[in-house]
């Protein structure tokens, strides 16, 4: 069965234990790692590992032994409580395990959890959840969190935040990566620590990261306008506050994705973009034909980045990518 976005975070805080699975899968794999996280922990409890009542196992060596998802469901624990198998970063190669070991599922079993990527409607994999009577598929996309999803890990946190303070995290949660923000309310956790009174805004500016994602969106914006001359400049600041240069490259093989995926799809839905009319012009100015190529040349310096051998300053090598993407950029 397919979760909407407002039932899957429902379910994620109160699973069913009879239920034979679960499929999270999104193109950010870093919100689809933390919503499975907090799902796990609500269906099995924090001490499924040390008890063996979870069994994990990559996609790839599911490939290489067919039949350990089907072994983990049926494999019997010492504890008791409820048990799952996790299988990681799937795809429709492992399809044709995972459906068996659906179809092979029996209550008292063990739960099959499975994350993956950005997977088309016509996904094995995705079809097999979503057309089970007893799993569920649930998509996540790149919104932020909401309000109720801020307040639901403050109150996990014992945070109990002034209005200001509210306001100010809403604002970190828009602007700000997943895992950063997570980071940054454990930061805050523990600054109150002895210190219970509500959370004020003054503590969440003592948290708060001193550069954000404000400078990165500047550059990429830059880039994707073709403007050239302003590489520079906007580079040395980044420079200035220490700016790491392969998340640089991730943020911008994310922000080239989501404009050919608009050039790609034309009329779609789009999910997570915060300045939507922007992004659309870029996308009609760049073309998907053009796209293509830069979010090859972008591949290719994360690999360079990435590369042992590699000695070039790696901030020279992404101003050197960004200042040759916004040529091509300009080209009509």
């Amino acid at each position: 069965m397919k979760l909407s976005s407002r039932d899957a975070k429902a379910y994620f805080n109160k699973p069913q234990p009879d239920k034979a699975g679960l499929l999270i899968f999104g193109a950010d794999a870093m919100r689809v790692a933390l919503k499975r996280q907090a799902f796990l922990k609500a269906l099995l409890g924090p001490n499924a590992e040390e008890e063996m009542r979870l069994a994990r196992m990559p996609a790839g060596e599911l490939r290489r032994d067919k039949a350990m998802l089907l072994d983990a469901i049926k494999a019997v624990g010492f504890f008791p409580g409820p048990r799952a198998a996790f299988v990681e970063e799937a795809n429709d190669l492992v399809a044709p395990m995972v459906i068996d070991a659906l179809s092979d599922w029996q209550p008292g079993d063990a739960q099959i959890v499975v994350t993956a990527g950005d997977l088309k409607k016509t996904s094995k994999l995705r079809r097999a959840f979503e057309g089970h009577p007893n799993a569920y598929a649930a998509a996540i996309y790149d919104d932020p969190p909401d309000r109720a999803e801020i307040e639901r890990l403050l109150s996990e946190a014992g945070l109990q935040p002034e209005a200001d303070a509210m306001g100010m995290l809403a604002d970190l949660a828009r602007t700000l990566d997943p895992g950063d923000f997570r980071q940054t309310l454990e930061k805050l956790t523990l600054y109150k620590l002895n210190d219970p009174a509500s959370l004020t805004a003054q503590d969440v500016t003592a948290c708060a990261p001193t550069s954000t994602e404000a400078e990165v969106d500047d550059i990429l914006h830059v880039v994707a306008e073709a403007r050239a001359g302003e590489i520079g400049p906007v580079m040395s600041r980044l420079q200035a506050q220490g700016a790491n240069a392969v998340t640089l490259m991730i943020m911008a093989i994310r922000h080239f994705r989501t404009l050919y995926r608009i050039a790609a799809n034309p009329g779609a839905p789009i999910y997570g973009v915060r300045d939507r009319e922007r992004m659309m012009r870029q996308s009609r100015a760049w073309g998907a034909a053009k796209l293509e190529k830069a979010l090859g040349v972008l591949t290719d310096t994360d690999l360079t980045l990435r590369s042992a051998g590699q000695n070039a300053p790696a901030l020279a090598l992404v101003e050197r990518s960004f200042i040759r993407l916004a040529m091509l950029g300009a080209q009509r």
